[in-house]
């Protein structure tokens, strides 16, 4: 039986960082070596999974397209030409990290080019920090504002749909102007105290694209759009909404959301359904399942009900598992009995425990230890540490002693243990600490509104691009430290096995590279005729889009263990017509 697509009511669009970065000449620089997107930014928010679960659930059709994945995979595909032709009853543009202040914008005018008559929505962390000056924009319709749009955009969509117009000054969380252009603010009142109802699993996606005939434009990220989509569809579990911790740089931190998001604590997903989350996403995929947020936030009771429960259950998929603070060592001697394959990711930051503790993480060098230990002799396949460059008090030099500190993990726990290091980039975090009181940490904040971020994406490196200094390093020395620590880790991690010779030598020529074109931007940027700039600049693109993908990490260390062919297509297309046929 064929399935019609039919137009959705709904279309949530996923911009580029920067719109097009196809055609704009700039070095993006290590900004995503951290995560499995490139630096355009194409995972779209794990939110949209629960959107499109609640919407359809409701009646509400719901088509995601990810615009940035489609523009990434194909040269020749057109985004323009494919917006002129769709016809939803609205376009939702996510604006939840700051990233995509340019490119959100753009695909919003070029909506409102070809449909002038449909609205658009923006939401996200970004969206609702900047509501007031985001409204401002003619091709800005209606925002929702916090963590939580399930429920306020059902309501804005059936208002919508039955143009009852009279009702918008009533919904939760709304932003948005009338006829005459003026703005109204409706209270942020709507904040989830629990989750149980949004389980974020494959088949409401799954059976959306399907029913649009749209498959690729459900990729979260370049891979997926290629024949990684079956070998390597990992799969996130959200755990919660909100954070019990403070860090400093953190603008999902507990204060930073009670603040903006009215969030005044997290609401926790019930453990029985996080482990039954797992085990639904098992039967369409033998890929790893990224289980987001720290199942011991809420207490150890929680973490040890979703390990009691997926103890009980057979499946060798990868789990992993994050780890906000140190962990007592039965956790991992419990995980090691309830999962067969795990891996844990910490981010200690700095080796510097008092830079550590000023971030807001107070656990030693010690403890970190102590668990990597106990979590490699339960059997952990990868345990995998994160640090950052343009920390508080942190000096070039103290970054490379941090470098050094690597070394000395590597050299103690072996090949399981994989350290990254990273510039905080390309921004940071409205509300949090660090932004919101920069003085007392030191900092210097350059851009303070939407534009001045919107603007700075546009920069041709992206140390342009850096909102922010320190009293300890400025944004040239930020960039400096960020190359010289690149180079520092990337040696010794073949020095200790994590890399062949091949990799590491791939790796070093991209970041001299890259601190070559940074001398030479710099020298551009001195030029006073800007279309004299912009010749040159463009004459470099070929080398800037050479090092899309990483600096100084390869995407392909950034991966956990993984069989060909994951994905379990057949399980998944039955179960999502069977679901599209029980709602017809």
């Amino acid at each position: 039986m064929s399935i019609v697509p039919s137009n959705p009511h709904l279309i949530l669009l996923h911009a580029p960082t920067v719109y097009d970065f196809r055609k704009y000449p700039i070095m993006f620089g290590p900004i995503a070596d951290g995560v499995p997107s490139t630096p355009v930014f194409e995972m779209y928010p794990i939110g949209f999974f629960s959107i499109v679960e609640h919407l359809e659930r409701n009646g509400i059709g719901v088509r995601i397209i990810n615009l940035a994945v489609r523009m990434l995979s194909n040269d020749g595909f057109d985004p323009e030409k494919m917006i002129r032709r769709l016809k939803p009853v609205a376009f939702g543009i996510d604006l939840h990290w700051l990233a995509h202040a340019q490119g959100s914008l753009e695909v919003a005018k070029l909506c409102k080019k070809y449909h002038p008559c449909i609205p658009i929505i923006f939401g996200g962390f970004s969206a609702t920090y900047f509501h007031e000056e985001l409204i401002r924009y003619p091709e800005v319709d209606f925002i929702i504002r916090g963590d939580s749009a399930e429920e306020p955009l059902l309501q804005l969509m059936k208002a919508i749909i039955h143009h009852s117009y009279s009702t918008i000054s009533t919904l939760p969380n709304l932003v948005w102007r009338d006829s005459s252009g003026e703005v109204h603010i409706n209270p942020l009142t709507h904040v989830p105290t629990e989750l149980n109802e949004f389980s974020n699993n494959y088949l409401p996606v799954f059976k959306s694209a399907l029913k649009y005939r749209d498959v690729g434009s459900l990729s979260p990220w370049k891979g997926w759009s290629s024949h990684e989509w079956l070998d390597y569809p990992i799969t996130p579990v959200i755990t919660c909404r909100g954070c019990i911790h403070n860090c400093t740089f953190c603008g999902g931190s507990k204060n930073a959301l009670a603040v903006y998001c009215n969030r005044k604590k997290p609401a926790f997903r019930d453990p029985q359904l996080i482990a039954e989350d797992i085990l639904k996403i098992t039967k369409y995929t033998k890929a790893p399942i990224f289980v987001i947020g720290d199942l011991l936030q809420p207490g150890e009771e929680y973490a040890y009900t979703v390990l009691e429960v997926l103890k009980k259950a057979e499946f060798n998929n990868h789990l992993v598992f994050e780890l906000f603070n140190a962990a007592p060592k039965d956790y991992f001697e419990l995980m090691a009995e309830s999962v067969e394959n795990f891996n844990f990711e910490l981010s200690p930051d700095s080796h510097d425990e008092r830079i550590r503790a000023i971030e807001g993480k107070r656990y030693t060098n010690e403890v970190v230890e102590k668990n990597i230990g106990w979590a490699l002799d339960s059997g952990c396949n990868r345990f995998d540490l994160f640090f950052m460059i343009g920390l508080p008090f942190q000096t070039r030099e103290s970054v490379m002693e941090t470098v050094d500190w690597c070394g000395y993990l590597m050299e103690k726990f072996g090949t399981r243990v994989v350290p990254f290091i990273l510039p905080y980039s390309p921004f940071l975090d409205p509300g949090c600490s660090l932004y919101e009181h920069p003085e007392k940490f030191g900092y210097k904040i350059l851009f303070n509104t939407f534009e001045d971020h919107r603007k700075a994406l546009l920069s041709p490196s992206w140390k342009y691009a850096l909102n922010y200094e320190t009293n300890w390093m400025t944004r040239d020395e930020i960039v400096d430290c960020t190359y010289r620590a690149g180079l520092g880790l990337n040696r010794l991690k073949m020095e200790y096995g994590l890399i062949d010779y091949a990799s590491f030598k791939r790796t070093e020529e991209r970041i001299k590279l890259a601190i070559d074109l940074t001398t030479v931007i710099d020298k551009i940027k001195e030029i006073n005729d800007e279309s004299a700039q912009r010749e040159r600049l463009m004459q470099l693109k070929p080398e800037f889009d050479m090092m899309l993908n990483a600096v100084i990490n390869e995407k392909m260390h950034m991966s956990w263990p993984a069989a060909k062919r994951n994905l379990r297509i057949f399980p998944l297309l039955k179960a999502a017509i069977l679901e599209y046929l029980k709602q017809r």
